[in-house]
């Protein structure tokens, strides 16, 4: 088991991750309460995973949709980057979501993109979303492509 530090200063120990995952590399503020996410990079897809905590959920002690949501859109952008591989930057233009089950603390949880297809000005790309290897939700999204960032220094 791995230790891991929280947002809030405190460690906890979590179920072993499973094999392929790294700690997640790109934080964001967004994201950062729901730490530790993991990462497994395939080719060309970005799969996400975590384990489900109680701050992970809604009232109801489900995973809570926002979560779900905001997940899925993150790990289809990346494997939109990943696929591109020139630098354009994928801006979330639609992103739907069906729930098709529930998730649950204790479990783990995956976001992983099966579809992108990418042109000149749009990526569209799908995921599903697994609690311990069981669909939970699927999520299609349309991202724009933005160019790549100005190098440093130029104007």
């Amino acid at each position: 088991m791995a230790t891991h530090d929280l947002p809030d200063g405190s460690a906890r120990a979590d179920a072993a991750v499973p094999p392929g995952f790294q700690p997640h590399a790109r934080r964001s503020p967004l994201t950062d309460p729901w730490e530790p996410l993991y990462a497994r990079v395939t080719g060309e897809a970005v799969v996400l995973g975590l384990h489900v905590r109680p701050a992970h959920t809604n009232a109801r002690g489900l995973v809570h949709g926002g979560l779900i949501a905001a997940l899925a859109d993150n790990a289809m952008g990346l494997s939109c980057a990943a696929r591109l591989g020139d630098g354009r930057r994928p801006l979330t233009a639609a992103l739907s979501v069906d729930y098709l089950g529930t998730a649950r603390p204790g479990q783990w949880l995956t976001f992983e993109t099966g579809f992108v297809k990418t042109g000149r000005s749009l990526c569209v790309a799908s995921a599903l979303v697994l609690a311990d290897g069981v669909p939970c939700a699927r999520a299609n999204a349309t991202f724009t492509l933005a160019a790549p960032p100005a190098p440093e220094g130029s104007a």
